[in-house]
């Protein structure tokens, strides 16, 4: 079978003709077309290898053979509406409750994050009778409306903000309200949501749930986002005023912090959210999520006397798939790969930020990792150009592919399929300080090439031998 059905710039001709223009490409301005992968690798149309730490969505890895065989065995034998009584479903649920704390042991399958936590709402809803929700800052939960409306990433680009949405700050300890050095940050930021739910009730209203800030999409400091929620009671504030409390595991969950196989259990072995969302890795980039929650909440939603289905949402091959991915994360011991890979990431990024200014932070957990750059640190300037440089050149020179994201798009962030190397890991880090002393030699010369035009002289040509580029090409 051929790999290539179009020329690249034909696929892009047609891709800008007929696809909507909202879907932006990664690495817009020279696309990368990628024709197969394997593990955490991409191939271009030329056979080009490029090492993938963008694709969390395929957790095991790209076209893992237990997913495919899975995949393609239970299609030939059957698919069909998940109304039809079937093993499947009752199988992989039973599996997925064994990963979670006793009480979430109702769950709904559905095909998307975005639907999972769209569900979330309803279920919220009904239980508490509220509309009110409190969110993080900068959270995003996903495109339907029903989640623009509860995300700032996307609602201070649009309608803006709803009255029944609240928004707490982000338990951010490096350049939030409270930082790293307040005596307690945890409990600060665990106070503003105290605060907001009492400015909530002085207008009468009543808050019906608090979205967990989880979000890598976001870039927050897990490991002081997890005290922040635990130890210091958002969950406790957020029930006794009524609420429940969901967490959104749609990125983070499947054992991708490490030590845990979801990322609320961070905060501690006695902490259960009342619903959790679930998304991206569960099929390997096969469309299944889920919501898990409690008998209660699911009998509220039964009793409103309206039914819920969905026609696809766990049909016999996406489960099929969901448990082939469980089976892999257990057997290939991915988690621990996490565990062990993400400290060495962790470890390498910090040897170079003791040789780089512009790395401001580095922060995360497993292989969930952002490397935060500024342009100035006592400032914390966010360095966006220079990120989007970075990834640039990665991709440019290196064959790596990364991507920004944070309030400004200045954290290069890492999530890559679980079976991400240590090799991988040091290769990453040896390109970007590879990058980043290239990018500081060139400015020191960039200086000095100015100075020297300025007194009169002309060091053009030693500038461009020295860099060993022009200065069209590599002076930003």
């Amino acid at each position: 079978m051929a790999l290539e059905k179009l020329r690249k710039e034909e696929t892009l001709a047609m891709r800008k003709r007929l696809i909507g223009q909202s879907l932006r490409l990664f690495y817009s301005e020279d696309p990368v077309k990628i024709v197969r992968a394997r593990g955490q690798y991409l191939f271009d149309e030329s056979g080009k290898r490029y090492l993938d730490c963008i694709s969390n969505v395929h957790h095991v890895g790209h076209c893992h053979p237990r997913i495919t065989k899975a995949a393609a065995a239970q299609m030939e034998l059957l698919n069909t509406n998940s109304r039809f009584l079937h093993d499947n479903i009752v199988l992989y649920a039973d599996r997925l409750a064994a990963t979670l704390p006793e009480r979430l042991c109702v769950f709904y399958f559905v095909n998307s994050g975005s639907e999972a936590n769209d569900l979330a709402l309803r279920l919220s809803r009904q239980y508490t009778q509220h509309e009110d929700v409190i969110v993080i800052d900068h959270a995003y939960h996903g495109h339907l409306m029903s989640l623009i409306d509860i995300s700032p990433y996307k609602f201070r680009k649009l309608a803006g903000q709803k009255e029944w949405v609240h928004v707490a700050p982000l338990p951010d300890t490096y350049r939030g309200i409270y930082q790293e050095g307040h005596p307690n940050p945890g409990q600060a930021y665990a106070d503003t949501v105290k605060d907001l739910i009492e400015e909530v009730h002085s207008k009468g209203r009543k808050v019906h749930f608090n979205t967990d800030p989880y979000s890598f999409t976001k870039i927050c400091d897990i490991q002081n986002s997890h005290r922040y929620t635990e130890t210091h009671g958002v969950s406790r504030y957020v029930r006794s005023a009524g609420g429940v409390f969901v967490a959104d595991e749609v990125q983070t969950g499947f054992g991708r912090v490490g030590n845990h196989f979801w990322a609320f259990q961070l905060q501690g072995e006695d902490f259960c959210p009342d619903i959790v969302t679930m998304g991206k890795p569960m099929g390997n980039g096969h469309p299944l999520a889920c919501v898990a929650t409690t008998a209660e909440i699911a009998r509220a939603f039964t009793d409103n006397g309206v039914e819920y289905f969905n026609t696809f949402g766990g049909n016999p091959v996406s489960c099929a798939i969901g448990m082939a991915v469980l089976d892999v994360i257990e057997e290939e011991d991915l988690r621990g790969n996490a565990i062990r890979v993400g400290a060495h990431l962790k470890d390498l990024l910090a040897k170079l930020q003791t040789r780089h200014e512009i790395i401001g932070d580095i922060r995360g957990v497993g292989l969930f990792v952002g490397l935060e750059l500024v342009t100035d640190k006592e400032k914390k300037t966010p360095a966006t150009e220079r990120a989007a440089w970075v990834v640039k050149r990665l991709k440019e020179e290196h064959q790596i592919c990364v991507s920004t994201d944070g309030p400004w798009e200045s954290v290069v962030k890492f999530k890559p399929p679980m079976c991400f190397s240590m090799e991988d890991a040091e290769l990453v880090v040896q390109c970007i300080d590879g990058i980043l002393t290239a990018s500081f030699y060139l400015a020191e010369h960039v200086a000095s090439f100015y100075s020297t035009l300025i007194t009169g002289g002309d060091s053009l040509f030693e500038l461009c031998v020295t860099c060993n580029s022009s200065l069209s090409g590599h002076c930003v």
